[in-house]
């Protein structure tokens, strides 16, 4: 079997029990290493072979799975975050199917829901947002026409930016003129990591900080006013607010 599992966004322990107990017990291990904790690897059992996908293409991926089920082998595909997010999944599980090979997807926490923690924020606050749009900006992968942040940015949700950190200035330019240019925004570095690094500002100062603190990739641009100090309370725990429990 091979178990895509998502790795979570950094922190070692924010990997699910199932995700562990299958990497504790799986022979073949093939982790990106470009983004996943490589700490994770002290949970491969003893002998495991280990691949870094960060070296490797779609076709050299897919021959070490297929060798690993092959030999009656169980592997761990572990991907940062939760794979089903910009994780490049469904090629490589179109490519088992060709093979007869079966396969299982464990989800993860992802890199936003993470930095909505670290950031100690409600991602969807009554009065402010309830809607979440997970989103990036064109660069070598193309983005469709009517998914441009021009577009997205008129629903004034709370928005989550991947993979567009080196284009803070122009991304912070452009929701400006919806959002106004003294709407909150934060960047988060490497959520949940040792080194990560919060920087909160406006979309009229972000782009500045932002390239103060160095940062120039793995970090997630979170923009929309449930990063503000008003909001209305939930009626879930009103005192006045009746449902079937209480």
């Amino acid at each position: 079997m091979i178990y895509f599992i998502g790795a979570g966004p950094g922190d070692v322990e924010l990997i699910t029990i199932k995700g562990k107990k299958l990497l504790e017990n799986c022979d073949v291990v093939i982790y990106a290493g470009s983004l996943v904790n490589p700490e994770l690897l002290k949970y491969a059992k003893d002998g495991a072979k280990i691949y870094n996908s960060a070296t490797m293409n779609l076709d050299e991926i897919i021959n070490a799975m297929k060798d690993a089920f092959e030999k009656g082998a169980d592997v761990a595909r572990l991907h940062t975050g939760d794979p089903s997010i910009y994780g490049a999944i469904r090629e490589q599980m179109e490519a088992l199917d060709k093979l007869a090979i079966p396969y299982e997807v464990i989800p993860g926490v992802s890199s936003f829901s993470a930095a909505g923690a670290v950031l100690k924020r409600e991602l969807t606050v009554p009065g402010q947002s309830q809607t979440i749009i997970l989103t990036r900006v064109e660069g070598r992968t193309p983005v469709p026409e009517e998914e441009s942040l021009d577009a997205l940015a008129k629903h004034k949700a709370t928005m989550a930016i991947f993979l567009s950190i080196n284009q803070i200035e122009k991304i912070a330019e452009d929701l400006a003129k919806v959002y106004g240019s003294d709407a909150p925004i934060a960047v988060v570095y490497k959520a949940t990591w040792e080194d990560q690094k919060i920087v909160q500002g406006t979309l009229s100062d972000i782009a500045e900080k932002v390239k103060e603190a160095g940062i120039c990739k793995t970090a997630l641009i979170l923009v929309g006013n449930f990063l503000s100090d008003e909001y209305d309370f939930s009626c879930l725990y009103n005192k006045t607010f009746s449902h079937e429990y209480r």
